[in-house]
């Protein structure tokens, strides 16, 4: 059985009807997602026209953000995970945030590097600053991996959102933290790239965000380990990102119920091995 622990207490979580009854809804919900998105995407192009630079720039950004909120890959992989693969979008650790994680106990098991998430795993959506529960534990990791980590944003770096890698550049300086430049939104795609980057196989890497569908999907789907944070705030995050992190939740909690276990890892043998990678307030900087 893989090991699956919980740390910490978690924020509340968006409250939707039962899963039961959403299930066979996906596909639509799916649909009115992309239908809004493509909506509110061509407002922004309609509107561009006239600007000066300054407001374009700050305009494309915000059509990055319209566009990341659709993910339709995403969607349909997480479809199929929720009839026929269910353990890829459980973590294998669940914290409250990053002071919560052991990362000399992991350095210690054998991993060697970290993929992190951005929005509510580091800093609260779309902003540039570390979220202060983050500060301090981050700083340490970088410490305990020499520097081996890296952050994976379905925006940023993104090659359909970022191909000049500008936005890349903009949270390398901001936060600290190379930007891995990719082709494909988790959880699509394969370890290549981060595998290349790390030089190391992906099941010595450790993939660290809040959401079920693509964060933890993507990095169990690649043989990584798994931690997913709770996310810091709701506030600021696009309706559909709301809608699909309710229902997302709402599956998750239902297959931990039914006993659902993530995916087995060669380098945790055990929960009991697992529990080391947990560190207590008391121990907390």
């Amino acid at each position: 059985m893989a090991p699956q622990l919980v740390a910490g207490s978690h924020t509340q979580q968006v409250s939707v009807p039962d899963v039961r009854r959403l299930h066979p809804k996906l596909p639509a919900f799916a649909w009115r997602g992309r239908r809004a998105s493509l909506v509110h995407v061509w407002a922004a192009k309609r509107d561009v026209v006239g600007m000066d630079a300054k407001s374009a720039v700050q305009e494309r950004t915000l059509m990055q953000r319209l566009g990341q909120s659709f993910n339709s890959a995403g969607i349909a992989l997480f479809a199929r995970v929720a009839l026929s693969d269910q353990p890829l979008a459980l973590p294998h650790l669940s914290v409250a945030d990053l002071r919560w994680i052991d990362w000399p106990a992991l350095k210690a098991a054998g991993f060697r590097g970290c993929v992190f998430d951005k929005d509510n795993t580091l800093t609260e959506p779309y902003e540039l600053e570390l979220h202060p529960h983050v500060r301090d534990s981050l700083a340490e990791c970088s410490r305990v991996f020499e520097g081996r980590l890296v952050l994976y944003s379905n925006s940023a770096g993104l090659q359909q959102f970022d191909p000049d890698g500008k936005e890349a550049a903009v949270l390398e300086a901001a936060l600290g933290i190379p930007v891995l430049r990719h082709r494909e939104k988790k959880p699509s795609g394969g370890s290549e790239d981060i595998e290349q980057h790390f030089e190391c196989k992906a099941e010595q890497l450790i993939m660290v965000g809040d959401r079920y569908l693509t964060d933890v999907v993507f990095g169990n789907r690649n043989g990584m380990l798994t931690i997913r944070p709770a996310p810091f705030t709701s506030r600021g995050e696009p309706k559909a990102v709301l809608l699909a992190r309710s229902i997302e939740e709402a599956c998750a909690a239902r297959w931990q119920r039914a006993g659902v276990q993530p995916p087995s890892h060669p380098l945790v043998q055990s929960a009991a091995a697992a529990a080391a990678f947990i560190r207590h307030p008391d121990a907390w900087q």
